[in-house]
């Protein structure tokens, strides 16, 4: 059986499909800003990447006892590329899911998913509300504070960075710029001139 490159479209149809929750398909938007800019750094294939991030968590609200699980179900149904469905799988290692992080997309996405949590939170509490004036020294600033943000797993975040061989700042840092590249789209302009 052959699969076919999903596009964009696609994936965000899909997306709107199983979720009607405007905070997680927000979410699933900063997840793909920030993929398509680690993408880009990397000279990867943005596209595929922009993608799995936008669909990264397909099942969470409709079937959050089987994530990863369900959506892995789905995108095979709907024949899918198991490059693409294994990286949304391997996002839930250790929590839901055995497959490992192995390729960069992979360990990009599992390190970014539960930082795009953090840094919507600590934009939230900024006066501007917006990513636009933000640093990864305001987001350090609230890692400590364990009940900031209590849902944010602090140590995948730490699992990830130091999968990608890379500093926490630097990890930060790119979330940031990937997510300013959809601010205004998930609600994170604040009052930031753009």
């Amino acid at each position: 059986m052959s699969s076919d490159t999903p596009t964009r479209d696609t994936a965000l149809a899909l997306l709107r499909e199983f979720n009607q929750n405007e905070s997680l398909i927000k979410h699933a938007l900063a997840v793909e800003a920030v993929m398509r800019h680690f993408a880009r750094k990397r000279g990867a294939d943005e596209e595929k990447w922009g993608i799995v991030g936008l669909i990264h968590d397909l099942d969470y609200e409709k079937f959050p006892d089987q994530h990863c699980r369900k959506t892995e179900e789905i995108l095979r149904e709907r024949n899918w590329p198991e490059e693409y469905i294994r990286a949304v799988v391997s996002h839930g290692w250790g929590i839901c899911s055995e497959v490992k992080p192995e390729s960069e997309m992979e360990k990009v996405l599992f390190a970014v998913d539960e930082l795009t949590g953090l840094v919507t939170t600590s934009a939230l509490v900024r006066p501007s509300k917006s990513v636009l004036d933000m640093e990864a020294s305001s987001v350090k600033k609230k890692w400590k504070d364990k009940r900031f943000a209590a849902g944010v797993d602090r140590s995948i975040i730490e699992k990830g960075a130091a999968m990608l061989g890379t500093d926490l700042s630097a990890l930060i840092t790119d979330t940031i710029l990937g997510m300013r590249n959809v601010a205004e789209e998930i609600g994170l302009k604040g009052s930031v001139a753009l």
